[in-house]
């Protein structure tokens, strides 16, 4: 027992219960994304995305000290809809929880939520990282530190161009988290299709992803990151983003932002310097990387079913 409340959706239910493909998904970007009602819109689409890729969605909330998993269309409505509901974080889910109200998750607290009920893939645009200037921040995301707790794989578009994506590469490293990208050379950046950095190893073939996921488990090891890059027709120029960033962190400096109101500030700025391209990519990077999450899952379900 968890001690944690989890109300699991039927359709989740019966899909864990005969060793279907589930792929967990986090609700921070309803609440905290686009305005409403684009913002219930795109989560129906990445859901749909999920479906695409031959798995079943499941969207994690919290709902008077519950855990949802999977939420349907109402809920969907309700969060996108309602205003001022607080991120829920790995930190913060506990409050949350205790407080009895709305909460919306993030990777790290979803990938918590999905260990809990057992649900072996999660499914998001893009990762949190080290940040530029981490050497005397000690900025770091929890989403890292989560990776090294949670038994789940996460299926992302790399991580955001705003962070030092050498030294996240270094972190995982020393982590010991394996890190694999599907079908591309580089550690993608988010909306970029390559950060300039190569990945440690590629793979073309989703059961041999399935074979990685279970063979880390088997050794005792927890997450797993697997990296799909953008299509190239919703891909941003590397160089336009890198010098959308650098004037940004130039404004916040100036501004003096800090801490956790970075990141929202960094992506708002970027966003506005390339005339709203970049969270165009987002939105399609959201969906596109749903359905390949939804593709690893289903051959991992595969691999599972073929042990049994």
């Amino acid at each position: 027992m968890s001690g944690i409340p989890l109300v699991v959706a039927e359709e989740v239910a019966q899909a864990l219960a005969e060793g279907r493909a589930v792929v967990a998904l986090e609700s921070n970007v309803i609440t905290h994304g686009l305005p409403y009602p684009d913002n219930a819109a795109t989560a129906v689409e990445v859901e749909s995305a999920v479906r695409k890729g031959g798995a079943v969605p499941a969207t994690i909330g919290v709902d008077g000290g519950r855990l949802l998993i999977g939420m349907g269309e109402a809920d969907i409505e309700r969060f996108a809809a309602t205003p001022g509901i607080p991120k829920a974080g790995n930190r913060d889910l506990p409050v949350v929880l205790a407080r009895g109200g709305l909460g919306a998750t993030t990777v790290a607290s979803s990938l918590v939520a999905a260990e809990l009920a057992g649900i072996p893939f999660f499914a998001s645009a893009g990762i949190g990282g080290v940040h530029r200037g981490a050497q005397a921040t000690m900025d770091v995301s929890a989403d890292l530190i989560q990776f090294t707790r949670s038994r789940v794989a996460v299926v992302c578009a790399g991580a955001k161009n705003i962070l030092d994506l050498g030294l996240t590469l270094e972190y995982l490293e020393t982590q010991g988290v394996p890190l694999v990208s599907y079908r591309s050379d580089d550690f993608p950046a988010f909306y970029c299709a390559s950060s300039g950095l190569r990945s440690p190893h590629r793979i073309d073939d989703p059961d041999v992803v399935a074979r990685v996921v279970e063979h880390h488990w088997a050794a005792g090891g927890r997450g797993v990151v697997v990296t799909s890059p953008p299509r190239p027709e919703d891909a941003v120029d590397p160089e336009v983003a890198e010098s959308a960033v650098r004037a940004a962190l130039a404004a916040a400096e100036r501004d003096g932002v800090k801490g956790n109101a970075i990141t929202k500030y960094l992506m708002r700025a970027v966003d506005e310097a390339t005339g709203g391209r970049t969270s165009r990519a987002n939105m399609a990077v959201l969906v596109s990387t749903a359905e390949t999450g939804g593709v690893l899952a289903a051959a991992h379900a595969r691999h599972r079913s073929a042990l049994r």
